[in-house]
């Protein structure tokens, strides 16, 4: 993966991480405070309702003004001014809390309104009301009119977080998504590093095959020049094979060295206008000298075809693609070169008899190191970078390359290139 595409793609997921956390943490704080504040408005409303219960059931009049407090998130004082029975409180308390939804646990105190001293207190919990009933006789009743009481939710936050469940699920969803795309960065790039590491590992050997292979053909075209060589058939085959070999080797390497400049960011293509058709007659002649066996037919226009285009490149997408002709034949090569105009686009079509490509693995040829499976027995032999180089030198010069292919009658493989 280009390490341009690698940045954009950590910009773009940091700025989806800041989003999403951004997003997720507002709502959670607005969930919460609309929460807070419709447990405050639920709980006014049920001690309202305690405290008119509490003046019914004593037949005193409750204070205009100031009658709930709240002294904090969670304690509220409610001011009756009224002959308490705590057990009858405590009573009215478990019901309204019932029917109001308020399912958490509390604290009430019965204080005395003007030494603020602590006359009675008791901790309840929700679902427990029929044992405490059991109990009520033994609380006290507070007779004098001086009197008012508190209540506490210990569990508020607990009530709270309870209530807001689909929210949370929501949120650990997204921080779920967040923490499954930054494991996939993580790996994008761990992978990137790997990547780079045997790139370079690849490259530099390649280079270092590259001296060798200079020397070899040196020694081996001064050893067939020699007439001792040349008179000694055994020699001068061994020797030819030597040639052969080294060149063959000479072209692989050269393929990989092509791939690795393709892989880097800033290819540059060292565009110049030379003539296509002489080109292409110059690429034909020399494959035919390659092409012991097999036939290379080729049908070109007369007339000088001038292209701005990198002329090396050119030269070896044109030999990778009758490189793969000639190979996936089935014996003898029957490979044919065709060159049309049609407008300001000129169409190089290579036709050969081999053994085709299956459909569904059509588009998977121009993958890097892809190669059509031949069966159990790997007669053809190559790194799969052919095909990969094509597609990407014709997407730099802005060509258009096309393959045609059917099972055991061969492909044809079609170049467009604007003038």
């Amino acid at each position: 993966m280009p390490g341009n595409l690698i940045r954009r793609l950590l910009l773009l997921g940091a700025l989806a991480i800041i989003g999403i956390i951004s997003i997720q943490s507002y709502w959670l704080l607005k969930t919460w405070d609309l929460k807070d504040k419709e447990f405050d408005q639920t709980v006014h409303i049920m001690l309202r309702h305690v405290a008119d219960r509490i003046a019914d059931f004593h037949e005193t009049e409750l204070p205009k003004t100031k009658l709930i407090q709240r002294q904090s998130s969670n304690y509220y004082a409610v001011n009756v001014n009224s002959p308490i029975n705590a057990s009858v409180l405590e009573d009215f308390l478990y019901q309204e809390m019932n029917n109001h939804g308020l399912s958490t646990n509390f604290e009430y105190a019965v204080y005395d309104c003007f030494s603020k001293d602590l006359i009675y207190g008791n901790y309840c919990e929700m679902g427990e009301q029929t044992e405490k009933q059991a109990e009520s006789e033994e609380l006290p009743t507070l007779d004098n009119l001086e009197y008012y009481f508190v209540v506490r939710f210990p569990s508020r936050e607990s009530f709270l977080l309870s209530n807001m469940n689909m929210t949370l699920a929501f949120a650990a969803i997204a921080i779920c998504s967040v923490l499954f795309f930054l494991y996939s960065i993580w790996v994008i790039v761990k992978q990137k590093r790997l990547s780079e590491l045997q790139r370079d590992f690849i490259n530099n050997m390649t280079h270092e095959f590259k001296t060798p292979i200079s020397s070899i053909k040196i020694a081996a075209d001064v050893l067939a020049k020699d007439p001792m060589v040349q008179d000694n058939i055994r020699l001068s085959n061994y020797s030819n094979i030597i040639i052969d070999q080294n060149q063959r080797l000479n072209d692989q390497v050269e393929k990989v060295l092509n791939v690795a400049r393709l892989e880097k960011d800033n290819l540059e293509l060292k565009k110049e206008e030379f003539d296509l058709t002489l080109e292409l007659r110059n690429i034909i002649e020399n494959e035919k000298i390659k092409l012991k066996d097999g036939q290379l037919t080729y049908d070109l226009v007369d007339d000088p075809e001038l292209i701005n285009a990198d002329k090396l490149h050119f030269t070896n997408v044109v030999s990778n693609i009758l490189d793969n002709a000639v190979k996936y034949s089935k014996k003898k090569p029957e490979v044919h070169i065709s060159m049309t105009k049609k407008g300001n686009k000129v169409c190089i079509t290579i036709t050969d008899q081999g053994i085709g490509i299956p459909k569904e693995q059509i588009k998977e040829v121009f993958d890097k190191f892809y190669r059509v499976s031949t069966g159990d027995v790997h007669d053809v032999k190559g790194f799969g970078l052919g095909l990969f180089y094509v597609k990407n030198i014709s997407q730099a010069h802005g060509w258009i390359s096309k393959i045609e292919s059917e099972v055991g009658k061969g492909t044809t493989f079609s170049l467009d290139i604007f003038v």
